[in-house]
């Protein structure tokens, strides 16, 4: 029971500040607006952090990227495993939203108009072409624009061919690549300070908030809360046995549920991916998996493959859809919520709470939300955490089967 206060320490701290808040709102109602400042004043400090953070984390990571010990055939093996199970996860997320009101649409159009900006001012001209805006979007014309939150996909481009130019330069650039990362670990340290202050800033936000707008969004996140977990617990089962059968049959399977118990209670105690690595490898292992798959798919897959981040990343969306009334009436606009849950997942940091922070303001941004709107996802992602945390871990087990199942062939249990 230690340990496990421990562990969760954070997470607890920041439900029963969010709780604290709502009760606070319903009790005093347009009274608690007072607590406003203190709300703004944490939106503010992870906003300031957005540029640095984006820029250091994506450029470190691409920059250190090393070629894997095994060969083409495991990577692509990877890449194909991770495209089709990412894309079953927010395809599960997106289904599980999109006939439900998590919030209501005539609540949404009051806060709609009392946060910081609009979504018409955030939206291009409709003079503009589709290349217009792709440019508009992918790039910006003076590099001072590129330190703006308002420029979040310019930004994440010009960090990537940063990444890749320190990549190519090798030795020479080592240098530069040892400030970034010392840099990028001063960020995230700076990160770790902001989210002390996370209880009392998202504790006074959301009484602000309830204060205002009333007990609907409050049912909203219960409603969106209890959703979540109950799509975690049937994708878990359902989803993981059957990737589990496809890999390795029956055997598979047993040795699936016979092995995955303690990576997926050190997901469900730690709350971090990248704690659980250690662990899940070992798991992965005793399932028959080789020492040189589990070892490339887990870690990889802690980077650019989480199941839960993406059903998590689809509710988000969809709960800003129905806090605006946003339409998604074509095929067009349903692709876009997709894509926009896919690649935003990607930005997922492997920490626990407070790693999300960029992929939540590249669904804002992309979405055309205001800024102002970044503590409703902060909030969400908040309490979807644990259960979020365990799909992607284990999420990296089944995809290790199946990975070792295409390289070594049917038999790779026999054989490994």
């Amino acid at each position: 029971m230690k340990k496990f206060l421990s562990n969760y320490k954070s997470t607890i701290i920041l439900l029963v500040a969010i709780i604290v808040g709502a009760i606070v709102g319903i009790i005093f109602q347009e009274k608690a607006t007072v607590l406003s400042p203190f709300g703004d004043l944490f939106l503010n400090l992870l906003l300031v952090i957005i540029i640095p953070l984006i820029f250091l984390t994506i450029t470190t990571s691409i920059a250190k990227m090393k070629t894997p010990k095994r060969l083409g055939k495991i990577l692509i093996s990877i890449i194909g495993v991770f495209i089709i199970t990412s894309i079953i996860a927010v395809l599960v997320g997106f289904l599980s939203t999109y006939f439900i009101k998590l919030v209501e649409p005539e609540d949404g159009e009051v806060i709609r108009s009392s946060l910081e900006e609009t979504v018409a001012e955030n939206e291009e001209s409709d003079d503009q072409t589709i290349a217009d805006r792709t440019v508009s979007l992918l790039t910006v014309n003076d590099f001072s624009k590129l330190l703006s939150k308002d420029n979040i996909i310019a930004l994440l481009v010009f960090s990537i061919i940063f990444g890749i130019a320190i990549n190519m330069t090798g030795e020479k650039a080592k240098p530069v690549l040892d400030f970034l990362v010392s840099a990028n670990e001063i960020v995230n340290n700076i990160i770790k300070i902001i989210m002390y202050y996370a209880p009392i800033g998202l504790g006074c936000y959301f009484a602000s908030f309830i204060g205002s707008f009333g007990t609907s969004i409050a049912v909203g996140y219960l409603k969106t809360f209890i959703i979540y977990l109950l799509v975690s617990i049937v994708f878990f089962i359902v989803m993981y046995t059957l990737y589990a059968l496809v890999a390795g049959g029956k055997k598979g399977v047993k040795a699936f549920w016979k092995n995955v118990l303690p990576s997926t209670l050190t997901a469900l105690a730690t709350c971090s991916s990248a704690a659980s690595i250690p662990v899940n490898i070992e798991c992965t292992k005793k399932m028959g998996v080789s020492e040189d798959i589990a070892e490339t798919t887990i870690p990889l897959g802690t980077s650019f493959h989480k199941d839960g981040s993406i059903i998590g990343s689809a509710f988000k969306i969809m709960f800003l859809v129905c806090l605006f009334g946003t339409s998604l009436a074509t095929t067009g606009d349903i692709l876009g919520v997709l894509g926009i849950a896919l690649l935003a997942t990607l930005l997922v940091t492997a920490v626990p709470i407070g790693g999300g922070t960029i992929s939540e303001m590249l669904i804002i941004t992309m979405m055309g939300y205001p800024v102002a709107a970044l503590p409703i996802l902060t909030i969400i992602a908040t309490i979807i955490d644990a259960p979020a945390t365990m799909l992607n871990v284990v999420g990296d087990t089944a995809s290790s089967m199946m990975v070792a199942r295409i390289v070594d062939g049917k038999d790779w249990m026999q054989k490994n």
